[in-house]
């Protein structure tokens, strides 16, 4: 497969199109042929494996408390507010 430095690295398409094609022969068409190929390659096994950028994303869990943890209850504060009922309307006689 001789290669040939002039070659251009794109050649216009064969279709009648306005596109463009790599030259497979000319040394760096021919480089961005295989890698091409190799990228979209690993790309299709990465999303087959959902590996990589299309790993799904990880469940966060739920946090969990004990419900007879009493460490994290802390009285009220004493303000001087009256926090009970009003004092002084006892039904006493």
């Amino acid at each position: 497969m001789p290669f040939d430095d002039d070659e251009p690295v794109f050649k216009r398409s064969e279709l009648g199109t306005n596109r463009y094609e790599y030259n497979p022969n000319n040394p760096v068409g021919l480089t961005l042929i295989v890698l091409t190929l190799v990228f979209a390659g690993v790309m299709l096994l990465l999303m087959h494996n959902h590996a990589g950028p299309f790993r799904p994303p990880e469940p966060t869990p739920a946090p969990s408390i004990p419900p007879d943890d009493m460490s994290r209850w802390a009285p009220p504060p004493d303000d001087g507010l009256p926090s009970g009922p009003p004092s002084g309307t006892s039904d006493a006689p």
